[in-house]
């Protein structure tokens, strides 16, 4: 027979775990760059952007639509950073087949 306090304190465990490494990750920043450097992004480990920095070479009142592109490009690259250190850190906490909502 299953031991349902075990069960049940392993997973109060798993929460702690979780929580802490959630908490980790929202403390840290993921710089992302774009048109070899010249704009960067940084945004939370919440999602959310913090630093936005263009080179001033891009502002040119022509080119908006490329500067525009490499706003985004570089907002992608930091989100694509965070996304890989979450899924880094909590593969190793969930068993496998169990999809959390991160």
């Amino acid at each position: 027979m299953v031991n349902m306090n075990l069960i049940m304190k392993q997973m109060q465990g798993m929460q702690q775990k979780i929580a802490r490494a959630q908490d980790e990750i929202a403390q840290k920043e993921f710089e992302g760059v774009s048109g070899g450097g010249v704009v960067k992004v940084k945004i939370t480990g919440k999602g959310l952007m913090s630093t936005l920095k263009i080179d001033p070479s891009l502002l040119n009142k022509d080119e908006v639509d490329i500067l525009e592109d490499l706003v985004i490009a570089a907002f992608n690259d930091a989100k694509k950073k965070l996304d890989e250190e979450t899924e880094g850190t909590m593969s190793g906490m969930v068993p496998a087949g169990l999809k959390l909502p991160f």
